[in-house]
């Protein structure tokens, strides 16, 4: 088994490769250029986690559920492809977005069901809702609020004692382009980064840890050296059917130095 300095070594060369210094800020969006929200009706973001991309669905959720209590809330659930997932299994759900559209859409997806409580949330605010949860999770949300440790501190008080709040967010600067600047995304995040937002936030991480190598690589290539603006949807099919099993399974065998997104559970402290 590679030691932790052996993996930090590796994911130095591959960070110098990629050609970008860790921890640089994220270029902020040309005058006049429209910053494109990061869910709702023909956003950019859709359709990564929509019907083109199943697998890569299943691979959040495997790497998610495993956390996850009887009690949730989802922030940023968008059109509620995730989130579906789990209705059935939990004895409440919220779903929660910031974009009216996607709020819409949540509450048409949920209409009778009282198990779920769908809500308009832009973070840091205070949060209101029936009763405190036991899980968050934040699926490709944190990174487009500035201050992140302030949005962690609003969540933790609506987490019980003990809970725990789940943050997937895109990783490393080095991977930051055209599409993270039309989302409006503030950052991309490390694992020693976002283990200081969680700290500072009163939180005990207990996993942060780079995951889907493969997809870094495929994504440096496209948005970063390819210069894409963003992923095609023709692309995202292929790259779902071919790279993200292969991912799943070089991931149960060696846990990767580098990779598009950094996975973290943080606990709120009793």
């Amino acid at each position: 088994m590679q030691s932790s300095k052996q993996h930090k070594s590796i994911a130095g060369t591959l960070l110098k490769l990629l050609g970008t210094k860790q921890g640089s800020a994220a270029p902020p969006p040309g005058d006049g250029e429209i910053v494109q929200p990061a869910a709702g009706e023909g956003a950019l973001e859709n359709h990564l986690g929509g019907d083109e991309a199943r697998n890569y669905r299943r691979y959040e959720y495997e790497m998610v559920a495993p956390h996850v209590g009887r009690s949730m809330l989802e922030v940023g659930s968008g059109l509620g492809h995730f989130s579906e997932q789990f209705a059935g299994r939990l004895d409440y759900l919220v779903v929660s977005d910031n974009d009216p559209y996607c709020v819409e859409q949540l509450r048409k997806r949920y209409e009778g069901n009282s198990d779920v409580e769908v809500i308009e949330l832009a973070l840091p605010t205070e949060i209101r809702i029936r009763q405190k949860v036991d899980t968050v999770v934040m699926m490709n949300v944190l990174e487009h609020i500035k201050d992140d440790v302030q949005a962690l501190k609003d969540l933790a008080a609506v987490t019980l004692p003990g809970g725990r709040i789940i943050i997937w967010v895109p990783g490393y600067m080095q991977l930051y382009g055209d599409f993270d600047r039309k989302v409006g995304h503030v950052t991309r995040y490390t694992p020693e980064t976002l283990t200081r937002s969680v700290r500072a936030a009163g939180l005990i991480p207990e996993v942060c840890k780079p995951i889907n190598f493969l997809g870094g690589i495929a994504w440096w290539f496209a948005v970063r050296r390819g210069g894409a603006g963003y992923p095609d949807p023709r692309l995202v099919k292929i790259y779902d059917r071919t790279v993200v099993p292969t991912t799943r399974v070089i991931e149960r065998i060696i846990r990767p130095p580098f990779g598009q997104t950094v996975f973290c559970v943080a606990r709120v402290p009793h």
